[in-house]
């Protein structure tokens, strides 16, 4: 009898001498990776060291952390399309809104450490839209020339390709090359067109989350400048100079110009005339 009590004090003080687990909270899945419009799982696990009944709450963060699921219930734009079982929650037709990092907290006031938390990254997987394409309709030899092509909503993002006529144009890494084209910014630059450019450009966009898509081919045209057109206008140009300068010269020279020309004196007096001179002004007349 003496034996059975002392093997029972000594597991009560084994028990008492037993490091205390206070509450945890962990996830499976800390980055989670799905497709527009399908279901987004994130895992929430948690183990209390006395609590049996905690509260469980899950929030966005953001500018401002906003509430999902609070008192039971699921709030704002989740209420009616998530689920809970346990900590986990399954958002329902996930957008890129619902794109963020969530926030499982669990909270067991009776335990030693009475909160625990895990943070889960939700990234909505978006496929190519078919991209905006700039293409100039024409432009001259020698010049400098840029086709642009962008996609802006699919995640992640898209890289590009381009054609003429209907045939892919390769990224060139040789420093003779008439033209550099950029996967990433979806730019091809010519360096100095030629005749030989014309044709049909389009642009492909791609991100193996869905199917490439295409902006429709538009033709580029270039021309040589006109010669004879430029030698015309700078003749003309010549011309007008010299008429201009001939007319300010002729003006100049006939005292168009001077400052004192038609100018009159309005604090000028002529002096008396004496009147034997006008007498002898008279008798010269005569």
């Amino acid at each position: 009898m003496e034996k059975a009590s002392l093997f029972l004090l000594l597991v009560i003080l084994l028990i008492q001498c037993l490091p205390v687990v206070p509450v945890t909270v962990s996830t499976t899945t800390p980055k989670v990776e799905v497709h527009e419009n399908s279901d987004a799982v994130l895992s929430c696990d948690f183990r209390t060291e006395k609590e049996q009944n905690p509260r469980i709450e899950w929030k966005k963060k953001g500018t401002d952390v906003s509430f999902v699921y609070y008192e039971g219930h699921f709030r704002g734009a989740f209420a009616g399309r998530a689920r809970i079982k346990g900590a986990t929650v399954t958002l329902q037709r996930v957008t890129q809104k619902d794109a963020g990092e969530y926030r499982c907290e669990i909270t067991a006031p009776h335990d030693t450490i009475t909160l625990g938390e895990t943070n889960i990254t939700l990234e909505v997987l978006v496929p190519p839209h078919t991209p905006s394409c700039e293409i100039p309709s024409s432009a001259l030899t020698g010049s400098v020339v840029q086709l642009r092509c962008r996609d802006q909503q699919s995640i992640p993002p898209a890289t590009y390709s381009w054609y003429k006529d209907d045939k892919p144009l390769t990224p060139s890494r040789m420093a003779n090359a008439t033209y550099h084209l950029n996967p990433i910014t979806g730019i091809l630059e010519f360096k100095t067109v030629a005749r030989g450019d014309t044709g049909q450009y389009s642009c492909l966009a791609s991100n193996k989350v869905g199917p490439p898509k295409m902006c429709e081919a538009k033709h580029m045209k270039i021309e040589d400048v006109n010669m004879a057109g430029v030698v015309a206008a700078v003749v003309v140009i010549c011309l007008v100079i010299a008429i201009c300068g001939f007319g300010g010269y002729y003006a100049h020279r006939n005292g168009y110009f001077s400052k004192h020309r038609g100018r009159t004196n309005a604090n000028y007096n002529p002096p008396p005339q004496d009147p034997a001179d006008f007498k002898h002004t008279q008798s010269f007349m005569l």
